[in-house]
């Protein structure tokens, strides 16, 4: 009797995908290809693999594209309803379970959990849904299904049930709340989390610790693992690709023109650098950052007029207020160090908050000091990229709370993320450091943060699924 099933033999499912569409003023449609570690492990697998992507429209030129019956070789993008979408991903995804895992709540007054949230909940699996009927469909017989991060919590469980004999994967791209925090969600809502995820062979984290907090959530919860096995992954930066990137000709361009705004100091001297690359995401802790840098300018009058924060915040999900007001206050608070500190000839602190992806790599390059100090992070690339990239040599000073402390501790200064004057501290200790010193950390930085490059990365969890 012949299958039923579809071909696929290696698919991913995520709510954004590889690929995204507009529409242009005479109606056609453009296609604009993203990069990532995803994208890079499907092109390692080979164009003969039978892999698809499953993904969601997110825009008008997305669904327009699905209607038409347009798309990429490879690609699956389901159109969802829009409001079932808006539910689930900014209602349910972004607002509760980010929050849970970063545990970014003010718990006097969130959450709350009242009706409004379960209409949301009832779409959030609606969308999970989605995806697990259209990777059934797609999949051939035995396949390996590679489920990406938390808007897809749900997605195991129910493909599972649909499709018992493919192999399935989820991958959390975020830190794992503890049991305690993770309690905070409904009961109901606790469990179907983690019993959906359950329904996986393989579950993928960044971190010993996510892993490790997970597996607590389970024993306490749902009393248990059952058969899924849990795997750590540390995703790590791609080298090959960001030396090249970072030497191309609109790199060299923005960094003459960064040089020209970071200027020399009373000595004649090019200032030094304390550089962050961020989204302007509520668990970067972008607002204490600058908090701290202010703390090192007072605590220590001499690096006046000598070093320059340059401040890449990049807005990010500016559908919700909080975020909205969040980018708000970053740029009340580097305004307000400039107009306390700054000179004819020098301002304190330059921020950008439009994307620029050769703009920041032309900061790492002249970084004398990076500054990675987020509440709470699944990893944080840029501190794994900004060694790699750096040309003289850069100190990391680094949030214990970020994912890439695992890794990259030993040769950081690492810091309690909320404790400001620990961190204009620790400022202080990097930006002194001796040439030498700082080359010889930044060196064994680069080797643990390109240990597992994207393609590798994929390519491990592929392995720890089929092998």
């Amino acid at each position: 009797m012949a299958s039923t099933h579809g071909a696929a033999q290696v698919l991913v499912a995520s709510n954004r995908g590889p690929v995204s569409y507009e529409v242009q003023e005479d109606g056609s449609l453009h296609a604009k290809r993203g990069g990532g570690g995803l994208v890079s492990g499907l092109s390692a697998i080979g164009p003969d693999a039978g892999a698809l992507w499953v993904c969601s429209a997110l825009s008008d030129g997305d669904r327009e594209a699905v209607r038409r019956g347009v798309g990429e070789t490879g690609v699956r993008m389901l159109d969802i309803d829009a409001e079932v979408h808006a539910d689930a991903y900014n209602g349910v995804a972004n607002s509760v379970l980010w929050f849970v895992h970063h545990m970014l709540y003010q718990t006097p007054v969130e959450p709350v959990f009242d009706n409004e949230f379960w209409r949301q909940w009832g779409n959030y699996a609606r969308y999970n849904r989605a995806f697990a009927e259209a990777l059934a469909e797609e999949a051939g017989d035995g396949a390996a299904v590679l489920v990406q991060d938390y808007h897809l919590t749900l997605v195991p469980g129910m493909l599972r049930r649909l499709r018992p004999d493919l192999r399935i994967a989820h991958f959390s791209h975020t830190p794992w709340a503890p049991v305690d925090y993770f309690r905070m969600l409904p009961d109901r809502v606790a469990r179907e989390v983690l019993e959906g995820m359950l329904g996986a062979d393989l579950l993928g984290f960044l971190t010993h610790r996510w892993a490790e907090a997970f597996t607590a959530c389970c024993t306490e919860i749902v009393g248990g693992l059952g058969d899924t096995r849990v795997g750590v992954h540390g995703l790590g930066a791609d080298a090959d690709f960001l030396r090249e990137r970072s030497h191309e000709a609109d790199v060299e361009e923005r960094m003459a023109a960064l040089r020209a705004e970071i200027g020399a100091g009373p000595d004649g001297q090019p200032r030094k650098t304390v550089v962050r690359v961020d989204r302007t995401e509520l668990s970067k802790n972008i607002v204490r950052g600058l908090l701290a840098y202010r703390e090192l300018l007072t605590d220590f009058p001499w690096w006046q007029e000598r070093v320059v924060h340059v401040a890449f915040a990049y807005p990010s999900r500016q559908d919700l207020a909080v975020y909205r007001d969040y980018t708000a206050e970053v740029r009340r608070v580097a305004d307000s160090i400039n107009e306390e500190f700054g000179t004819a000839d020098w301002t304190p602190v330059v921020l950008h908050v439009k994307d620029d992806f050769a703009r920041s790599l032309a900061a790492y390059r002249l970084a004398d000091v990076a500054l990675v100090n987020p509440i709470r992070d699944g990893m944080n690339l840029v501190a794994k990229e900004v060694p790699v990239v750096s040309d003289e040599g850069c100190a990391l000073v680094l949030s214990r709370e970020a994912g890439a402390f695992e890794e990259l501790g030993e040769d950081a200064i690492v810091v309690n993320p909320y404790d400001i004057g620990g961190t204009a501290n620790a400022l202080h200790e990097a930006l002194g450091m001796a040439a030498d010193e700082r080359a010889e950390r930044t060196k064994r930085l680069a080797a643990s943060a390109t240990a597992l490059p994207p393609a590798a990365w994929f390519l491990e969890q592929l392995r720890a699924l089929t092998g």
